[in-house]
């Protein structure tokens, strides 16, 4: 028998052991790039692409262990809401980058 409970809408709500699993691959996800940035053995390109390879290999884990974000939950609305919410954070991140280095261009002595 399951320990999962499940709401009016039928979708699963985990489990400690989910949610444990989750928290310790979270750690582990947290702890390698900590290590890396503190000792530093690899160069910094390197070591900034496995930071971020950690950090989108956490928000993935996030997703499922913690949000129950998976294919079949309310008809599709939860990864609809997602994929709408990372087009806003691009355009606002992106957006910030350019005007930072537009600025940055412009005020600094180009010569």
């Amino acid at each position: 028998m399951s320990h999962s409970s499940t709401s009016r809408a039928g979708e699963s709500h985990g489990s400690a052991k989910s949610y444990g699993i989750g928290f310790v691959l979270c750690v582990i996800l947290t702890v390698i790039p900590f290590a890396l940035v503190m000792n530093p053995v690899l160069s910094k390109p390197a070591t900034m692409l496995i930071v971020v390879a950690f950090a989108v290999v956490q928000v993935i884990v996030q997703l499922v262990f913690f949000l129950h974000m998976n294919r079949s939950s309310e008809n599709g609305w939860n990864l609809a809401s997602f994929v709408f919410t990372l087009v806003i954070l691009f355009i606002v991140i992106a957006l910030s980058i350019w005007i930072i280095w537009s600025m940055h261009y412009h005020m600094m002595i180009n010569g």
